[in-house]
């Protein structure tokens, strides 16, 4: 998809088309490529040699690069081509899915969408299935990330994002606010006194000596936590890129963990993890939003997705 470009109305030529090469010069470069000879090639296309070679030369000549080197009756991919050929691989088998998906199910369609790890595997795929009931037709792909990206280059049609509403080129649905707690294990809350519940001061004290684990992608979160507390932040001990596995260092007993509640419910029912000095949970300044392109706002499969992710989050 070109998402930077306008759908075209008739009177002008995006950009993106001027660029775009017939699909037969890229299905010619492709078979070319895979079975090393235009004789080959020709003959599982059902066109001659002298057809299959003008089309690769065509498209040579209209990217302005070889794609092949040629010498006596051998090809072979020059560093150009073999780039190239990836990329032409990964839009021919896009759009031989969109064929598809239209041709056979043309009441739903394929979603793609970007989540945060540990959101994915400990909120959303638990209540997929109800999704999936709700609307067979669609084919929904995940692709976890942890940071944002670009709509306009990622073949992606809309992302969960926890922050501010500042993705550029998106528009924003606000899904949910979240609430945040310090977690350890039950060990390291003895050693430190917090293993029992404590005036919050005692406890934010205490807790200020512990070896504080921290998130990558939300660096001021204990120093928002202290401030609360009118108290300065230390600097964490760890710093780690996914809750997932800052939940298992503070199993371990090497520090304490600032985490969403809901991520972290099934550690503090098994006892694994501990809240120190009966800390009370706080609202995280930010909320999670589905963000997606403007483009793609109607298209229905992410119409029904939006109305049913916003009423579980409502639930």
């Amino acid at each position: 998809m070109f998402p930077t470009e306008p759908i075209p109305n008739g009177n002008d030529i995006p950009l993106a088309r001027r660029h775009l090469p017939p699909t037969a010069l890229l299905l010619a470069f492709d078979v070319v490529a895979r079975l090393g000879s235009v004789t080959a090639a020709a003959r599982e296309l059902a066109l001659t040699q002298s057809a299959v070679s003008r089309q690769v030369r065509a498209l040579e000549d209209q990217i302005g690069r070889a794609l092949f080197h040629r010498e006596r009756q051998s090809l072979a991919l020059t560093p150009a081509g073999r780039s190239y050929l990836g990329e032409v691989r990964r839009a021919l088998a896009i759009l031989t899915t969109a064929t598809l998906a239209c041709r056979f199910n043309p009441s739903g369609g394929v979603l793609t969408l970007a989540v945060l790890p540990t959101f994915a595997t400990r909120w959303l795929a638990p209540r997929l299935a109800g999704f999936g009931e709700a609307h067979p037709g669609i084919t929904l792909h995940l692709a976890t990330r942890l940071a944002p990206f670009d709509f306009a280059r990622d073949p992606l049609d809309l992302a969960i994002h926890f922050g501010a509403p500042d993705w550029p080129g998106a528009e924003f649905v606000p899904l949910m606010h979240e609430q945040v707690i310090p977690v350890m294990a039950p060990g390291l809350a003895a050693r430190m006194g917090l293993d029992r519940p404590l005036a919050r001061d005692e406890a934010l004290t205490r807790l200020a000596r512990a070896p504080l684990i921290g998130l990558s992608s939300r660096a001021a979160a204990w120093a928002g936590w202290f401030a609360g507390a009118g108290l300065a932040a230390p600097a964490p001990a760890l710093m780690i890129d996914q809750f997932a596995t800052a939940a298992e260092v503070a199993i371990a007993g090497l520090g304490v963990a600032l985490m969403p509640t809901f991520l972290i419910d099934h550690e503090l029912a098994s006892g694994a993890l501990v809240v120190p000095g009966g800390l009370a949970p706080v609202d995280s300044a930010d909320r999670y939003w589905l963000a997606f392109p403007a483009h793609r706002r109607d298209y229905p499969p992410l119409v029904a997705f939006r109305d049913w992710i916003c009423a579980e989050a409502a639930s």
